[in-house]
């Protein structure tokens, strides 16, 4: 299929198609007539592409999904880490938002209960 139709179905520009080739995040298409010329797979391998960015990957990091696995190993570790991070910090985040609701107080962070709640994430995760 040609780009255009491959940018189609996947709702991804032609440009941002390019851009991954480029950095080997998609293999060379063949050509004919100097068009690019994509099998059914890549719209499959656009899917990953665009999952692996949803879920916060750099492309540099979708690019250590193709090397060697101890490689890959590492850095899937370290991301899972990171998201782990995350996912306490977006608690946190629902948590002061969910009280702010209902809070009566005119400054949050001069709430008692806000206050209290600070320090227990403080102390449950000290800074380095």
């Amino acid at each position: 299929m040609t780009i255009g139709r491959l940018a189609e179905i996947t709702k991804v520009p032609a440009s941002a198609i390019r851009y991954w080739e480029r950095h080997g995040l998609l293999p060379a298409p063949e050509r004919e007539g100097g068009q690019r010329r994509y099998p059914p797979e890549a719209a499959e391998r656009i899917t990953i592409l665009r999952t692996f960015q949803q879920a916060g990957l750099s492309l540099a990091e979708i690019g250590e999904f193709q090397r060697e696995q101890p490689r890959r190993e590492v850095m899937i570790r370290a991301k899972i880490t990171e998201i782990q991070q995350r996912m306490v910090d977006l608690d946190h985040a629902h948590q002061l938002l969910t009280h702010a609701l209902g809070c009566g107080q005119e400054d949050i962070v001069q709430c008692p209960k806000f206050r209290r709640q600070m320090a227990q994430w403080r102390t449950a995760n000290p800074a380095p």
